[in-house]
């Protein structure tokens, strides 16, 4: 069965986690970092878990109304099955439960299939970081997506 499930991110989720996140990115965290966030009275973290496997994670921290997605990732060989939807979705639900005002994340400007999808989730493009990726260098766009009352 390849059902997708979401699921708050645990400490059996980190050593699958540890290796997709080095899979997706230049300068990933370790595993002592995502542990962090299982004890962030701050963060909510969400795991994506296909046939049992973990494939993916996403994660923010929210203070004071304002939300920050700090991580998406899904394993190179489980792309494009809605995973990253799901689990940038999960963490809307997540700050619009506890009544925030907004979400917002970088992402690289050259990462169309990024961009494209969290527009798709209501996310605008608000900014630029200069230079904010260092391997290979890169401009990040700052993308948002504001909650009505």
């Amino acid at each position: 069965m390849n059902e997708i499930q979401i699921v708050p991110m645990g400490e059996k989720h980190l050593d699958a986690l540890v290796k997709i996140d080095a899979l997706c990115f230049s300068d990933p965290w370790s595993r002592e970092g995502l542990k962090a966030e299982l004890s962030s009275s701050t963060a909510c973290f969400a795991a994506a878990q296909r046939a049992g496997e973990t494939v993916g994670c996403a994660g923010m921290h929210c203070i004071c109304g304002e939300c920050y997605i700090d991580k998406v990732c899904v394993h190179p060989g489980a792309r494009r099955m809605g995973i990253a939807r799901a689990l940038v979705q999960y963490l809307i639900d997540d700050a619009m439960k506890n009544h925030a005002e907004f979400i917002t994340l970088e992402v690289r400007q050259s990462n169309d299939a990024a961009i494209a999808l969290y527009a798709g989730l209501g996310f605008e493009p608000v900014g630029v970081r200069k230079n904010f990726y260092a391997a290979p260098k890169e401009d990040a766009l700052l993308m948002t997506k504001f909650f009505s009352e």
